[in-house]
């Protein structure tokens, strides 16, 4: 299996501190990664070996950081689509990326 990644789906593990936080079990979408020596993120859990995932739950605000060892993969979110400049993508089932088909911004008639 690929390492998990931006776009999908995790379930936080079950640990003393993730219960105590009410996040045990809680699934959510992985936003991004970063060394934690050099953002100084607030991380939950070991910063053990410099790296930490950004998790979007549904009901929190903001993103929250975790050590990767507190993550566990669920899927790939397929059908998730992003949009980067006048690409859009959309997610499929084994990880990949697929560009849409192009649509002209400009309206109707250009």
């Amino acid at each position: 299996m690929s390492p998990i990644g931006f776009g999908d789906t995790v379930r936080i593990r079950t640990t003393i501190e993730t219960e105590l936080l009410g996040l045990a079990g809680r699934t959510g979408l992985v936003y991004g990664l970063t060394t934690p020596s050099i953002t100084s993120v607030q991380v939950i859990g070991s910063v053990a070996n410099d790296r930490a995932l950004a998790v979007k739950l549904e009901t929190e605000p903001d993103p929250l950081w975790f050590d990767p060892d507190l993550v566990e993969f669920v899927d790939h979110a397929p059908g998730t689509k992003i949009r980067v400049g006048n690409k859009s993508m959309t997610r499929d089932a084994g990880g990949e990326w697929i560009e849409d088909a192009r649509v002209d911004d400009r309206g109707p008639g250009h």
